[in-house]
């Protein structure tokens, strides 16, 4: 992915709207973001949670499956409203990119 710079507010969207419908963990959405094209490394995607995290649109546990450990992101009220909010800029932005694509 050539234009990473411009795709990180994507990224953090499309985690917001995941962690909205259930609770997400690094791996499955580092495989989920891969399946649309998306290339992003724990070493990327983990201080992306944590600032979401920090800002208070998601909130974490660990769960625990025997030895195992696995940090779990759900989205938060302040998250599910700035989710509400980015979703109508979204769909704003979209009419504005292809209003004048004949192929759209």
């Amino acid at each position: 992915m050539q234009d990473k710079y411009l795709y990180a507010g994507l990224i953090r969207l499309r985690l917001l709207h995941h962690a909205a419908k259930e609770p997400i963990y690094g791996l499955a959405m580092i495989e989920e973001l891969e399946r649309h094209g998306y290339k992003i490394s724990a070493g990327t995607l983990y201080p992306i949670l944590h600032g979401l995290e920090g800002k208070g649109y998601l909130t974490s546990t660990e769960e625990r499956s025997g030895s195992a450990a696995r940090r779990v992101y759900r989205v938060t009220p302040a998250g599910a409203k700035a989710l509400a909010a980015a979703k109508l800029k979204v769909r704003e932005l979209f009419g504005e990119l292809f209003e004048d694509d004949p192929a759209a």
